[in-house]
């Protein structure tokens, strides 16, 4: 009866004027006329439902940050990642330490447009680059009228348009969390290039930073690029936004298994990827830094030309590639020794036991890692193929054998019972495992040695035990890779008595 006579009375406009009025004054402007219409039980938690609302989008907001993704080649992202499950739900090791470090809240990410002065940037008149004597926070102190950034904190740009005076931009390549890859033209040297374009978010800036420091210690150590790392060829903060520009290259390995419908990749090319991987990895670790964000996304081919066949057995077009030379990206986790090492690390599906039950980690993590990206490549699939700690763990006791004993008492995480992993074998996870995954050796499909060197590599390299895991230097002197080309060695493995556990020089010194 209340509330028909106040919707009634609400009709009136002077008497609406003064219910606008008083509720504008002590709290925001309500439409009346909306809360009056709308159900009792509704009307009733109106308030509390809608901050409860907001407070969630925000929580959305917050939790949303991937796997940094790093697409320096020549087509655009795909959301097939997502369809395969592959959900990166970490931030970067990068972040992280940047986040204990400094205890403040990322810059604001809405659309905003600066009118103040655009004093420039002094211009360095150079047919390379020169990061010496550059400073990163050049460019923050002013803007021109006509940069603008989008709510998330993207640079908008136009193709067409020229930043830095010098780098013109042709197309965008992809999009991440951390920002944008734009394909450039360097009109100093008509050099085509990939241009990593950060977001104007203070979180993912210092992250850069970090990237960019790492990258700025390969050049040093490697500055002819022997080492398979990707190169860097110049960096620069345009007005808070920092951009990396780097060689361009073709599609990642992974890319390239999607739109191959994820046909494997034949057994001379998987070796030749496997040991290219091995002795990038390896630089990293003789001089100290850990990679920690190994997978197949961070693999690309130099040129991803391919040719086609038919198969009448698979009764499509089948892709070859034709060159399987590689490099390694994406450095916005890498963490050398001295640094702090942040808990969790990794791209899930790659991750290995020790960080899960967060026992430390090391240069091992990595090896677990390749271990996991070679048996993908070789059938296609992904070996671990979960979203949760305990499941992976079960995954793990499946196809590698029950975690030792004394491993599972070390970890102060709530995974096992007296020893031994908690978890239900009967329950639908616990059914999905057993159907799902097999004992390792069960997906070799054949006697045939090359295939058994393969697997016997994989198993060594996801040894529960990081101390008697594989490392990459005995790993580059495996059975596996005797047939290696002499035309594609990189070192002679073989006849070294090199050990990666003694590393004479460090990137960072």
């Amino acid at each position: 009866m209340f509330w028909t006579l106040l919707r009634d009375v609400s009709q009136c406009s002077f008497v609406r004027t003064c219910f606008t009025w008083a509720f504008g004054f002590f709290g925001d402007q309500v439409d009346l006329r909306g809360v009056l219409n709308m159900p009792r039980a509704r009307r009733r938690n109106h308030s509390r439902s809608r901050s409860r609302s907001e407070s969630y989008d925000r929580d959305v907001k917050r939790r949303r940050v991937d796997s940094q993704e790093s697409p320096y080649h020549k087509n655009s992202y795909s959301s097939e990642r997502a369809q395969r499950s592959r959900q990166h739900e970490r931030g970067t090791s990068a972040e992280r330490r940047y986040k204990r470090s400094h205890r403040r809240s990322p810059t604001s990410t809405h659309r905003r447009r600066h009118h103040h002065r655009h004093h420039g940037h002094a211009h360095r008149h150079r047919d390379g680059p020169d990061h010496s004597r550059r400073s990163y926070s050049s460019s923050q102190s002013s803007r021109a009228p006509s940069v603008e950034d989008d709510d998330d904190g993207h640079l908008i740009y136009r193709h067409g348009g020229v930043l830095q005076d010098r780098y013109k931009i042709l197309a965008t390549l992809g999009e991440g969390t951390f920002g944008k890859v734009v394909k450039v033209k360097d009109l100093h040297t008509d050099e085509i290039m990939a241009l990593k374009i950060i977001k104007n978010v203070e979180k993912y800036r210092e992250a850069a930073k970090l990237e960019i420091n790492a990258l700025e210690k390969i050049a040093e150590k490697d500055p002819e690029g022997k080492h398979l790392c990707v190169k860097m060829l110049d960096w620069f903060d345009y007005h808070g936004h920092m951009c990396i520009a780097f060689e361009m290259l073709g599609l990642s390995v992974f890319d390239f298994l999607k739109d191959n419908s994820y046909q494997p990749y034949p057994l001379d090319a998987v070796r030749h990827i496997a040991y290219q991987l091995c002795f990038a990895v390896k630089f990293l670790h003789d001089n100290k830094l850990t990679h920690t964000d190994l997978k197949p996304e961070n693999i690309l081919f130099v040129d991803s030309d391919y040719d086609i066949s038919y198969s009448s057995k698979k009764r499509r077009d089948i892709r070859h590639i034709k060159r399987t030379d590689v490099r390694l990206i994406d450095f916005g986790s890498a963490t050398f020794d001295h640094e702090h090492h942040s808990t969790i690390v990794s791209t899930r599906h790659y991750r290995a036991r020790e960080v899960i039950l967060e026992l430390g980690w090391a240069q091992p993590c990595d090896v677990w890692s390749i271990g996991c990206i070679i048996f993908e490549l070789y059938l296609g699939i992904t070996l671990f193929q979960t979203h949760d700690n305990r499941e992976h763990l079960a995954m793990m006791e499946r196809i590698l054998g029950p975690i030792p004993y004394r491993m599972a008492r070390k970890t102060k995480t709530k995974y096992f019972y007296h020893g031994k992993l908690d978890w239900d074998s009967n329950s639908t996870a616990g059914r999905y495992v057993r159907d799902y995954c097999k004992p390792l050796m069960r997906y070799l499909n054949t006697n045939e040695e090359d295939y058994r060197q393969l697997f016997d590599l994989i198993r060594r390299m996801l040894d529960y035990e990081p101390s008697s895991r594989i490392t990459l230097a005995e790993s580059l002197r495996h059975p596996f890779f005797d047939k290696i080309p002499p035309h594609q060695r990189l070192g002679d493995f073989h006849a070294s008595g090199d050990d990666s556990r003694e590393r004479s020089h460090s990137l960072s010194r």
